[in-house]
């Protein structure tokens, strides 16, 4: 994911299920009246009604099927620019709106996921909205209410390669998401759902240690130190406090923080949201701990002045002082504030570029 923001006004997008929306409506009403509606308007939940236009209508055995190009609008959402396609058919008497996994749309195989194994990973919030707009063209048309939906997307097994829906135990493809059917630039909403979801199938896995780690080297790093299954691993980033919080709410036994030196450095400094737009790291503050870590006077300003966190670990490593501990300290208690209330044993473990460790707070109760 591409996390630099453009300057100016940034244009929002619509969902994979804005579009799966958009396309089960057109191709429900050209499969009733083989007219279809181009471009066709949906009712979002919060009661905006966008108009998409159609990339692909037609009709085909037992129904019809309709294809919408996603627009994520500024967003640099991997799916941006896929084909969602939605083909209606006939369901089985008295079933209601029910859903199908077609080509490039995954099926949910671990427990912990809003739906359970077996389900084509239609979340419940598309899956509400596909009902509702269904619902309302089948009362305008005085049509079937029995309806099968198939929903798919070439190409999106591949796509779910660039996404933790392996990790998820989502295979086969991408899944359909969105609450709102908006996509906000840059809200990171997708990467915030997929920290939620990692927590669930690792509590539902019944493990009872999660590690969250800022990048992919401090992951593979903390993934050896403790031997730890991939569905423990969750890809944190830059969001502590999403994590933190949610674990809050959800909590594990032991948890585990890990990253490299400056992001450690800013969660030290009470930062819980580690991006750079949030903060940086404070030259002064690292100083000091430096000062904490035994440093003389000199060393001190001198650290004062370095242009990066890397800098001062390699001034510190030199002078044989225990720097990465000291910044490891400091970040468990902030992130120790985010778990309060909770008996969880929490772990912080800095690590540097190539991995090695270069501080640790060990296991310890945060109540």
């Amino acid at each position: 994911m591409d996390e630099s923001k453009p300057a100016g006004t940034l244009r929002r997008g619509w969902t994979t299920g804005a579009c799966a929306t958009a396309a089960a409506k057109a191709a429900y009403w050209g499969w009733q009246t083989g007219d279809f509606p181009d471009p066709v308007e949906i009712v979002l939940p919060g009661g905006a009604r966008p108009a998409f236009a159609l990339a692909l209508a037609e009709t085909v055995e037992g129904g019809a099927q309709v294809g919408i190009v996603k627009d994520a609008g500024d967003d640099p959402d991997v799916t941006h620019g896929a084909l969602v396609i939605a083909r209606v058919r006939a369901g089985q008497p008295g079933s209601g709106v029910t859903f199908r996994a077609g080509e490039g749309v995954g099926v949910v195989t671990r427990a912990g996921l809003p739906l359970p194994p077996g389900e084509p990973a239609i979340n419940p919030a598309p899956r509400q909205m596909i009902r509702d707009n269904l619902e309302a063209a089948a009362r305008s048309l005085g049509g079937p209410t029995d309806i099968e939906v198939e929903i798919s997307i070439p190409g999106g097994e591949s796509l779910a390669q660039k996404t933790l829906n392996p990790r998820l135990g989502i295979l086969g493809g991408l899944s359909i998401l969105g609450t709102t059917g908006v996509v906000v630039p840059y809200s990171c909403a997708a990467w915030i759902h997929s920290i939620y979801r990692g927590i669930d199938v690792a509590r539902a896995g019944g493990l009872d240690h999660v590690a969250g780690a800022t990048g992919s080297t401090s992951e593979k790093a903390v993934q050896a130190l403790h031997d730890l299954p991939e569905q423990a691993l969750i890809d944190m980033g830059d969001f502590a406090g999403g994590m933190l919080k949610y674990l809050r709410r959800n909590p594990v036994p032991k948890v585990t923080v890990a990253g490299g030196f400056a992001k450690m450095t800013k969660l030290g400094q009470g930062l819980l949201d580690l991006h750079s737009r949030s903060g940086a790291v404070d030259p002064d503050w690292l100083a000091e701990r430096l000062a904490e870590a035994g440093a003389g006077p000199s060393a001190v300003e001198e650290a004062r002045r370095a242009n990066t966190a890397l800098e001062v670990l390699e001034a510190a490593r030199s002078l044989g002082l225990p720097l990465g501990d000291v910044v490891a300290q400091h970040a468990w208690r902030t992130a120790a504030k985010a778990l309060r209330g909770t008996a969880i044993a929490l772990e912080i473990a800095v690590f540097d570029r190539n991995g090695a460790l270069v501080g640790r707070v060990p296991f310890h109760p945060v109540s």
